[in-house]
Order: structure tokens, then C-alpha cells, then sequence
């Protein structure tokens, strides 16, 4: 752990210990869906987020000593948020204060649970604890004032013969309250987790927030995506990204195509493959390119693992299949993403989005 010592929230909160695993989590924050709140690279990002649009502000900060928190490890944060949600549903009483066995969690959000991978939660927690949040969603005017981690603490626990004895920690208020309400909640397919690439990931949370189920999706300017993802690629790189996942059709439930507009503006358009109760587990069939809103890592490759230690975690992460980040990336950068020009109506925070797409 780091920073000053202050009284544990854990010693006032009563724990909620993890239900039993019944499958992958599957319900997300709708406003950690489509804002840039982590880093979509596998390799270690300091340079900050710095993300405006119309009255929505997000910035994200990150130390050097771990970096910033990424879109895999916001994993974490969908199996707490998930098991919340199910120990409501079930009329228990849950927590902030959580504890778990790191295999519930692992097998649940479909990493292995050997001691590498247990090794790399770990520094997953160290990046969510020390990742800095301000941002004026559900903050009001004061929001300057306010800034929060998506962890506010955490520990392994141990016997007192020293043997391990599974984790906890406590989640801040902010991510808490919009578990709770359930009118910020979307379910998720299973099948987001086998998502490799960070832009991929987040492409998908994206597709899910503003196409839904609307028969006749979403489109998007390229550039507005850019913008909204604070993604370091440079535009070309993202945009080629982009264009491979399409080619791809690889975000379960929907089905992506590319045009350009009478402008030249380059489109995504995101429309669901078809209405269903159940999860999709499975990919659509590439369609013709048709295709409108206003805004992979090229650092997404895999380096070795070091060793770590719960107490000064290196930034250690595996390579795709084990899809914890990997390797240094300082840059600056400051995305303050503009909404479209482009028809369309408001969402929830105020931020002017992409018109639904109609035939």
C-alpha cells in the first residue's frame, strides 16, 4: 500500500463476503461504459487523461510507480459490481467492504488462478488504488473537490500461522452508489471478457451503452471515438484499429460497417445482431459496409512478467492470453473530446451523441 496512514474504513463497514461463483459478471456502470476512465493499453501509461466535453469532465490520474489502471483490470471492478448486484437480488446485505478467495474472482472473469496470475491481480489492485479520479458525473459543482480511486484500500489476509487466506478491500462511494442504482446498470455478454485488444474492449462497452438493442444502432465519426476512448494512438493508428476490429466482427451481439459520409467523414456504424433474452455468445457475419455521432493501442503488445511483492508492485503484466498490462509507455497527452456536430439527442450526463442510424 502507499501514501499516509489513515484509520482503515474497514474497521466501521461490515464485510460482505463473495457469493458462490455462478458464472461470469455480467452487469457494467453505464458511465464507466463509454468515458475514458482507463488506460487501453497493456503497457504501462502515466501520462494522464484529461477528457471535457460539454459539461462532462473526467480526469484520470496515474503515479509512476504503477501506472494507471486499465480496461482488463476494470474486470475487478464488474465482478464487485456484479456480485452487489446479485447479493441484492437475493435480499442479502452487501458492503463496500468486500472479501473473496482470488480464485472466485479470477475463474469468474476467466484468468487462470495459478501464482502468476495471483501475482498479477495483485498489481491490478496496486493500479486501481493508486489511479485518481475527478469528474464532474454525479459530482455536481464541487467536483474539483472530490476525487476518488476505484480502491480505496485492500490487503491479503493471512493466518496467523502466515498461510494465505484470501483478499479484501473496500470500493469507494462514488462506483458503490451507481451499483446501486439500477437505472446505471447494463448486463454484458459472457463472451467480453475473451476481448483481447483495450480498443476492442472498449468498443464493445460503447456498442452496449448507445446501440442497445435499437434495431437500427448507432453511428460514429471516427474522430469522435478517438476522442472519447483517451486512447494514446496516435488518430491513423486508432482509426486503422478501428477498421480491423470491423473487418473482424469480433464484439459479440453486434455487427460493426465503415462508410464515408458526402464529406468524406469516415462512419462506424454498430448495430445489434438481433434481439435476445440470453447472453450472445457468439460473433455476427461480416455485413456490407453502411454506415453516424461526432469522436489498440499500437502499445498493446506483451512483454515478460517481473516478480512482485503486495507491498511494491512493478508494473508486471502477461501477455494477451493472460490480458494484465505489460510494458512502459510515458507520453503526454490530453484528449478533451468535443461532441459531434452530428444529429442526435442528449444522453443521461449531457453530452450530445451520435443519431441513431435509420434506414
Amino acid at each position: 500500500m502507499h501514501g499516509e496512514r489513515t484509520p482503515s474504513e474497514r474497521l466501521r463497514l461490515s464485510p460482505f463476503d463473495a457469493l458462490p461463483d455462478e458464472g461470469p459478471p455480467r452487469r457494467d456502470q453505464r458511465d464507466l461504459m463509454e468515458r475514458p476512465f482507463f488506460s487501453l493499453a497493456k503497457g504501462r501509461r502515466v501520462a494522464p487523461i484529461l477528457y471535457r466535453a460539454g459539461d462532462i469532465e473526467v480526469q484520470v490520474h496515474a503515479v509512476p510507480e504503477h501506472g494507471m489502471a486499465t480496461i482488463w483490470d476494470a474486470d475487478v471492478l464488474i465482478w464487485a459490481g456484479s456480485q452487489i448486484v446479485e447479493a441484492a437480488d437475493r435480499g442479502l446485505a452487501a458492503s463496500r467492504f468486500m472479501r473473496f478467495a482470488p480464485h472466485q474472482l479470477l475463474t469468474a472473469i476467466g484468468r487462470g488462478t495459478g501464482q502468476h496470475q495471483y501475482l498479477l491481480l495483485k498489481a491490478a489492485l496496486a493500479r486501481l488504488q493508486s489511479t485518481v479520479i475527478r469528474t464532474t458525473i454525479r459530482h455536481g459543482a464541487h467536483w474539483r473537490r472530490q476525487q476518488f480511486s476505484w480502491i480505496n484500500e485492500w490487503e491479503e489476509r493471512v493466518t496467523a500461522s502466515g498461510r494465505a487466506d484470501g483478499m479484501e478491500f473496500v470500493l469507494p462511494d462514488w462506483f458503490y452508489r451507481g451499483v446501486l442504482d439500477r437505472q446505471l446498470l447494463l448486463t454484458i455478454d459472457p463472451a467480453y471478457f475473451r476481448l483481447t485488444g483495450g480498443i476492442e474492449r472498449w468498443l464493445y462497452r460503447v456498442a452496449r451503452k448507445h446501440a442497445g438493442h435499437q434495431p437500427f444502432g448507432w453511428a460514429f465519426e471516427f474522430r469522435h471515438l478517438h476522442a472519447k476512448s483517451g486512447s494514446l494512438a496516435r488518430f491513423a493508428d486508432f482509426a486503422l484499429d478501428l477498421r480491423r476490429i470491423a473487418a473482424r466482427q469480433s464484439l459479440p451481439g453486434y455487427r460493426l460497417a465503415i462508410r464515408r459520409d458526402a464529406g468524406g467523414t469516415e462512419l462506424l456504424r454498430i448495430t445489434p445482431c438481433s434481439r435476445h433474452a440470453g447472453p450472445v455468445d457468439n460473433l455476427c457475419r461480416p455485413v456490407e459496409p453502411h454506415g453516424r455521432s461526432g469522436a489498440g493501442d499500437s502499445a498493446d503488445q506483451a512483454q515478460p512478467t517481473r516478480q512482485i511483492r503486495r507491498t511494491n508492485h512493478p508494473q508486471a503484466v502477461a501477455a494477451q492470453a493472460e490480458v494484465w498490462p505489460v510494458k512502459t509507455l510515458i507520453e503526454s497527452n490530453s484528449n478533451e473530446g468535443r461532441p459531434s456536430a452530428v444529429g442526435g439527442k442528449h444522453d443521461r450526463d449531457g453530452e450530445r451523441e451520435a443519431a441513431p442510424w435509420r434506414r
